[in-house]
């Protein structure tokens, strides 16, 4: 048995064990420290065009056609592609040197993001002011919606068959919308003394839109029809045609620097558009990869993935079939299945970063922190990990061994103490067709919030290590 350490043998032995994190200000220098803010300022660009699904959708395909990128079902021969689906989320797809069916790198992030939706029938009036009726749509904490300026943007068909884009809200000269909350003085009865989950009623999130009444006081209703006759005479519409409506209530204002030293970005939807727009950017510079690269854009993963724009459809499935015909070869259901079982995927969503002031619901040792660099996590799910694909120790250690040839500043979290938290992602969905996943994005403070908090350092490093992951080999 070796005898007394010395100090100095003590440290080098700590240095070659111990797992050390990496803050990712101590390890870029000033020349990678200026692609961090770089990069940052273009996000923040997205995030402020970008706050729906439909409004992201516009933003990526006028970026990939940018970088060369054809739609594939108008396509003949080329190497990068995209398709949309109903105009709520989209593929890309750079076609690379090995047969597709030995399968493709994937990631996957969604687009949609937590908010309120107008009801089929919204306007009505009370106490002589006219309201929008909403359904919050996703987690959230619906207090954090009162009182904050708000901005509505969706989409109208009207009775006509036309259709018309609303965004309302966001310039200097717009009107802003908002929820009027109860004066604290009045609120202890109603508010103050009852749990949280009991005082705010999703049926009070009702959005206030005006105050002005059309004619006397013998006309019914006249501040619902003075809104309505406004509606009418700006934008054509009446009542019936918000029933074929989607429309969304968001924060309204841009994307921030937050901290004097600028080294955060705070903004609503970071979860899950930061790590989009990461692959985004990560996808768009690929030229010719070992492995075809697909990033795909997804909706309604904030309410269970559900739907045909959503991670269950059969989207990707048609998006691959069309890979293969363009390049030449059959879409069987063999091939089809022969290149998904082979695929290696990237769940590309955020986790929740420890927070400072309520550290005790983290497992500290197992928590995301800000400025340490994109975050693996190798389950999801509640409890006993229930609703999580789980990835395994061959996988993690492929991209464990990538990030770290790539010099890419990572760590791993939880979303939680076991007993405390838990949420979910799009893995398990990717994971039914037999591929590899694993879940991998940027940490935030405040998630789920009107205003979530990124690092820039974290932001970049999430998209350093989707274009690691794209120009690796399927063995590496």
């Amino acid at each position: 048995m070796k005898g007394k350490l010395s100090k100095k043998e003590v440290e080098q032995l700590r240095k070659r064990l111990f797992r050390k994190p990496q803050l990712v200000w101590d390890v870029v220098g000033p020349g990678e420290k200026n692609k961090v803010l770089a990069f940052a300022e273009r996000y923040k660009s997205f995030l402020d065009a970008a706050k729906t699904e439909r409004e992201a959708v516009r933003l990526i395909e006028a970026f990939s056609k940018k970088k060369g990128f054809k739609d594939i079902t108008r396509a003949r021969g080329g190497k990068r592609f995209y398709k949309i689906n109903r105009n709520k989320n989209i593929a890309l797809a750079v076609i690379g040197k090995r047969p597709l069916i030995s399968g493709v790198n994937l990631v996957a992030s969604h687009i949609d993001a937590p908010r309120l939706d107008l009801k089929q029938n919204p306007i009505y009036e009370e106490v002589d002011l006219a309201f929008l009726k909403t359904h919050y749509y996703g987690g959230i904490k619906k207090y954090q919606w009162l009182a904050r300026p708000l901005a509505i943007h969706g989409k109208v068909l009207k009775k006509d068959g036309s259709h018309l884009d609303l965004q309302v809200g966001e310039s200097d000269d717009d009107p802003v919308f908002t929820i009027a909350d109860l004066l604290p003085h009045l609120a202890r009865k109603v508010q103050t003394e009852k749990k949280v989950s009991e005082a705010f009623e999703g049926e009070k999130l009702n959005v206030l839109v005006g105050s002005l009444p059309l004619g006397d006081d013998k006309i019914k209703e006249r501040f619902k029809l003075a809104l309505l006759e406004y509606l009418f005479t700006t934008y054509g519409i009446v009542e019936e045609d918000l029933v074929s409506s989607e429309i969304e209530i968001v924060p309204a204002g841009r994307a921030r620097d937050v901290g004097w030293d600028r080294s955060l970005i705070g903004a609503y939807g970071q979860d899950d558009r930061v790590c989009a727009y990461a692959s985004l950017e990560a996808v768009g510079e690929l030229k010719t990869p070992e492995t075809t690269a697909v990033a795909l854009f997804i909706d309604k993963e904030e309410i269970g993935s559900d739907g045909s724009t959503g991670a269950k459809s059969r989207f990707l499935e048609d998006f691959v079939a069309d890979l293969f015909e363009v390049t030449g070869k059959e879409a069987t259901g063999k091939a089809l299945r022969s290149c998904l079982i082979s695929s290696r995927a990237l769940s590309a969503d955020v986790n929740g970063a420890l927070d400072p002031d309520y550290q005790d619901v983290h497992e500290k040792r197992n928590a995301a922190r800000i400025g340490y660099g994109v975050c693996i996590t190798k389950f999801t799910g509640s409890g006993g990990k229930y609703g999580s694909s789980d990835a395994n120790a061959e996988y993690l250690g492929q991209i464990r061994k990538l990030f770290n040839e790539n010099k890419v500043v990572w760590q791993t979290g939880e979303l939680g103490k076991v007993d405390e938290g838990g949420g979910g992602t799009i893995a398990k969905f990717l994971a039914i067709y037999g591929m590899e996943v694993l879940d991998c994005g940027t940490p935030l403070l405040s998630m789920h919030s009107p205003f979530e908090i990124a690092s820039k350092a974290d932001i970049y490093m999430t998209y350093k290590g989707y274009q690691a992951f794209f120009n690796s080999k399927q063995d590496s």
